[in-house]
């Protein structure tokens, strides 16, 4: 079993606790030290799936300070999404709670749709997000879908920050993105709406092995012994060091980069290796956000094995367009000269 942010339910009024408990966990992850407003509206993200549907009866139910708004993406890319959004909104009108459908502005297509949409959808939520003037965006990850990320990311040969999976607060687009219940079952989520006739729709991408998650979800049902819940805490012990780590590369920057016109010089002496991955990758970024380049396809998990294995060994080297040079103790991270013709 996970363990619970607010009071056990109890044999009088066990939704009751359940909204209770909800609420505590939404009110951490939202009410910030630096964001103390107890009367922005939260928006929730709501697919009209089981998950979502029990995030919105739990939040309807939860006595919220300020006020919940929903809203629904619709990505165009089934024809039954449409309905699927019609469905929330008409629950949305019967609870009196203020819904919008959202939908991007061209079709999605190409390769990798999922990832697409994904973008698209939070690009959707956080300038809607912006529009109400919402404290934060709510989704509804929970216990089994962090087991899945674990899982999926490992198996990969993902790091540090990609095993610490679904983060509980994190901010996109800058909105914050909150996740109040990363310590719920998927199974207790669905009793929920079954147990309040709540109506809600099964996605059939969600049965599709030819989706990576589908495979992992698959696997983790068929065999127990793995453990969501402790993959899931496995999870939250490497988000929790991740951050440490982000804390430590943050003060490493502030204090061992210095920018100069032409691009920025990192005094490196005496770091291990981790700390250097982090520091390379901030140095490109920091040269190519500097030159206004865009930056898509460049992030903090971007492979830079290669780089560093190339400049710990004393050789100038490039990564995405930025040139990195040892210089003694120091890196001179620069633009890349332009390629010859030939």
């Amino acid at each position: 079993m996970s363990r619970r942010a607010g009071p056990p339910p109890t044999a009088s009024d066990p939704f009751a606790a359940a909204a209770a408990r909800f609420r505590d966990a939404l009110t951490a992850l939202v009410r910030t030290p630096s964001r103390p407003d107890a009367t922005a509206p939260v928006l929730l993200a709501v697919s009209g799936g089981a998950d979502s549907m029990a995030m919105l009866t739990l939040a309807a139910a939860a006595s919220l300070p300020g006020v919940i708004a929903v809203a629904t993406v619709d990505h165009r890319l089934r024809a039954s999404a449409a309905d699927e959004a019609a469905l929330v909104a008409a629950h949305c009108a019967a609870i009196g709670v203020a819904h919008t459908t959202l939908s991007p502005p061209a079709a999605i297509t190409g390769a990798s749709i999922q990832a697409q949409a994904r973008t698209a959808r939070y690009a959707l939520l956080a300038d809607h997000a912006r529009v109400i003037g919402a404290a934060a965006i709510a989704t509804a990850h929970h216990v089994d879908d962090q087991a899945e990320t674990f899982l999926m990311r490992a198996a990969r040969g993902s790091g540090l920050s990609g095993l610490a999976g679904v983060r509980a607060r994190t901010v996109i687009d800058g909105v914050a993105i909150v996740r109040p219940l990363l310590d719920w079952r998927r199974a207790e989520l669905r009793a929920i709406v079954r147990w309040r006739q709540v109506p809600f729709v099964d996605d059939p991408s969600n049965r599709d092995p030819a989706h990576d998650r589908t495979r992992f979800r698959q696997l983790l049902d068929a065999h127990e012994w793995l453990g969501a819940p402790h993959l899931a805490r496995s999870a939250a012990a490497l988000a929790e060091a991740d951050a440490d780590a982000r804390a430590i590369v943050d003060w490493l920057w502030t204090t061992r980069a210095t920018i100069t016109a032409t691009g920025v010089d990192l005094d490196v002496t005496g770091l291990p290796r981790e700390p250097l991955r982090r520091l390379a990758r901030r140095g490109v970024a920091a040269v190519r956000a500097g030159a206004a380049i865009d930056t898509p396809g460049f992030s903090d998990s971007t492979n830079v094995e290669p780089l560093l294995d190339a400049v710990i060994a004393g050789r100038r080297a490039s990564q995405s367009g930025v040139s990195v040079t040892p210089q003694a103790h120091r890196w001179r991270f620069r633009l890349a000269p332009p390629r010859r013709g030939h």
